[in-house]
């Protein structure tokens, strides 16, 4: 059958705020403050602007440009340029391959977003108040051993990811995203107001400003270029799909930009909220993964009125995950309604249920599975099932999925074709942005890719 035609966002400026929203998600606030602690804060921060200059705006500004020269889903996009720009039709299994692994990577990514609900809801009631270290991490060891608790988490995010995408573009993703991404950014600015006037700021600002060079490694170049390529969310058709609904009139490049430094700032503003409260309460700023549900549950627990301002912190969290998931979904969910007769709501509701019962596997690798490793080989030994389904998303599916979208830019689209869809009227701009997809981007994200596999 084929595919119907793509809908189309109501206007850019609708179109910038759902893209920011796709890529502004758990990475900005979760990964982005524990690696910039644990890589020496300002250096990490100036790589990984870089690393948004010379990789995630090129990437990012291909991926849109490919979703729009197509205008459908991923795979609809490439049977479009097989037909039309002579790509070979076998590239329609990237596609496949992407939207499958996209699934998959929403399974576990709902059940980490299930988290920040069920933070935000304990302390609202209190429960996070007075935690010591020990009580801090007692906590979330009782929540990873609690499966039902987890999946009522789970749950209600999976339900409202899949019934704003039931509703549509214009009626779910526009509708939802036009009151989200403020309530993000101002529950973003009401903390860093907060940290600013309780919590160490100028501390804060040193450490993420004010680049110490003696921390300049392999390690943090490694890092931050990892973070700006996985925070972007770039590679696995995402953004293509939601490129396939830009207006025709809409700069590419100059949107590509916008979005990969909006989503900079996200990062930096959600330091400058954070980071002021860890020096203020004597916490370490390097100390892992652990940091937002290990680390500020205690200061949130001593500072005054901690219960409200943790459950906004949390509840922050939550959002910036469901921005993201109506993405990802929708990705997966815009190719089945074009292709088969059932309505986006079913469609959309069948998915729901199926991401619920997957991410089942998720929830039991932290208490009924976790002595469970399915696969004894290389790398893959030791891994639980959400082991096996993050390596497979974050270091295979991604990274390769980045690189073969700057091949599809960069060298088998008619350098005509890109620049008409590009719109830059500028040639030097066109210029450099051929020379970064074809040489320095790839390369990059092979750099990442290479780094991850062990």
């Amino acid at each position: 059958m084929p595919e119907k035609n793509a809908p189309t966002w109501s206007s850019n400026y609708l179109f910038l705020l759902a893209s920011i929203g796709s890529t502004v998600g758990l990475s900005n606030i979760w990964k982005f403050t524990y690696l910039a602690g644990e890589n020496g804060g300002g250096v990490f921060v100036l790589v990984y602007l870089l690393s948004l200059l010379v990789m995630g705006i090129p990437i990012l500004g291909a991926e849109l440009m490919i979703g729009r020269r197509g205008g459908k889903s991923m795979v609809g996009t490439l049977e479009v340029l097989a037909r039309r720009d002579g790509l070979s039709p076998r590239w329609t299994w990237f596609g496949w391959v992407s939207m499958i692994g996209v699934f998959l990577i929403l399974s576990f990514y709902s059940v980490i977003a299930g988290w920040t609900l069920d933070y935000t809801v304990t302390s609202f009631a209190g429960l996070l108040n007075d935690l010591d270290a020990k009580g801090a991490v007692d906590f979330y060891q009782r929540l990873l051993d609690d499966p039902a608790r987890m999946m009522i988490g789970q749950g209600i995010f999976v339900l409202a990811t899949a019934w704003i995408v039931g509703k549509g573009v214009q009626e779910g993703l526009e509708r939802s995203i036009s009151w989200m991404m403020p309530a993000l950014f101002g529950l973003l600015v009401l903390l860093f107001g907060y940290a600013m006037v309780t919590g160490e700021f100028l501390q804060a600002l040193r450490f993420l400003f004010a680049p110490d060079f003696s921390h300049f490694t392999p390690g943090t170049v490694l890092a931050a270029f990892g973070q700006a390529f996985f925070s972007l969310g770039i590679g696995v058709g995402v953004m293509l799909t939601y490129g396939a609904y830009m207006p025709k009139t809409t700069h590419v490049l100059k949107s590509a930009a916008i979005i990969s430094f909006s989503d900079g700032f996200v990062s930096m503003l959600a330091g400058l909220a954070i980071f002021p409260i860890v020096f203020q309460y004597g916490l370490s700023p390097g100390e892992g993964p652990g940091l937002i549900f290990m680390t500020l549950p205690i200061a949130f627990g001593e500072m005054p009125g901690g219960g409200v301002v943790g459950a906004l912190f949390f509840l922050l969290l939550f959002v910036a995950a469901l921005t993201s998931s109506i993405s990802l979904l929708e990705s997966i969910v815009a190719h089945l309604v074009a292709n088969t007769r059932f309505s986006r709501a079913r469609i959309s509701a069948v998915s729901g249920v199926l991401l619920f019962v997957i991410g089942l596997g998720t929830v039991f690798s932290f208490n009924l599975w976790k002595g469970w490793h399915p696969l004894a080989l290389g790398p893959l030994e030791g891994k639980t099932f959400f082991g096996l389904l993050d390596y497979f998303g974050s270091n295979l599916l991604m990274p390769v999925g980045g690189i073969l979208m700057a091949v599809i830019a960069g060298w088998l689209l008619p350098g005509s074709v890109a620049h008409s869809e590009l719109l830059q009227p500028l040639p030097l701009h066109f210029t450099v942005w051929r020379f970064l997809i074809r040489f320095i981007a790839p390369a990059a994200v092979a750099m990442i890719f290479l780094s991850n596999l062990g």
